[in-house]
Parts: structure tokens; C-alpha cells; sequence
């Protein structure tokens, strides 16, 4: 890009730059838009699950870890949409990146016409209880999961405290 050297030349260089940055986006869109075959064959759950090791394997055989980790998480079908769950933001792009290989791929294996993919992104939930830090909690934590430990404490007179 050059200098501008006037207020003509300035307006001329960003209405380039605006044509510029609308071509490359309607590239964009057109690499992202996927030929979608009206066949009517409807894709089920069975079929589904009758596919996804061929897909499984296939991704297998490109040596792509990080796309078998999502694709041997559950996945189910909701009307046209395969739902495929994902851990996290990084999952979740890693998933956006192998959509329209994924696409593909299963629509040539089983001919379904009507295909999507939706990503639903699952929490890790940590559990409610509480952290045992001090001996005196680990030691509660354990007389509440063997009722015979307190037994043992008043007979030998334990102590959690030395």
C-alpha cells in the first residue's frame, strides 16, 4: 500500500481497499457454502452409528488425535443435525475446522441429502463436595464412609492432631 498524497488519493486507495477486503469475503463464502445433494434419503441414528467407524477410521488414518478425541465422544442425531458434544473452547474449534470434512465424509457413506452439524459444549463439572486439606476433615470424611473407624479411634484413643 502506498502513501497517499492527497485527500483524492487517500479516498481512491480505501474505496480499493473496501472492494478488496468484499471480494475476499465473498470467497470466504463461497468456499464455506457446501453443495448440499436433494436426494431424500434421511440420515438416523443407526445409520449413524453404522458409519462413525469408517469415519472413526478414517480420520485414524490421517493421524488426526485431536478430531478422534471428539469423534469418540457421544454423538446422536436431532432431526437433520448430528450433535456432536465438545469439552471446552478448544474442542469446540478443532470441531468447527473438521465440520465440512466431516460433512463430506458422511454424506458420501450413507447419501444423506439434509445434513448439519451442531456442537454442543459439555462442562467439566467438579464435584460438589468439599476439599479435604486437614487431617481432622479427612479423618470425618472417613468415620462418615466407615461408620467402624470410630470404633477404632475411641478403642486405641486416635488422634488427628500430634
Amino acid at each position: 500500500m502506498s502513501i497517499p498524497t492527497s485527500l483524492g488519493h487517500t479516498k481512491k486507495l480505501m474505496a480499493q481497499k473496501a472492494k478488496e477486503e468484499a471480494s475476499l469475503q465473498e470467497k470466504k463464502k463461497a468456499e464455506a457454502s457446501v453443495v448440499v445433494p436433494q436426494n431424500g434419503i434421511v440420515l438416523t441414528q443407526e445409520k449413524l452409528e453404522e458409519v462413525m467407524p469408517e469415519v472413526i477410521a478414517h480420520f485414524k488414518g490421517k493421524g488426526k488425535v485431536l478430531e478422534l478425541a471428539i469423534l469418540n465422544q457421544p454423538s446422536r442425531m436431532e432431526g437433520h443435525e448430528i450433535c456432536l458434544e465438545v469439552m471446552g473452547h478448544v474442542q469446540e474449534e478443532i470441531a468447527q475446522k473438521m465440520k465440512p470434512e466431516l460433512l463430506s465424509l458422511i454424506r458420501d457413506l450413507t447419501g444423506a441429502g439434509k445434513l448439519a452439524i451442531k456442537l454442543v459444549t459439555k462442562e467439566e463439572v467438579e464435584p460438589h463436595s468439599n476439599k479435604l486439606y486437614t487431617s481432622t476433615d479427612k479423618l470425618r470424611f472417613l468415620k462418615e464412609k466407615h461408620p467402624a473407624l470410630a470404633e477404632f479411634q475411641k478403642k486405641f484413643g486416635l488422634e488427628t492432631d500430634f
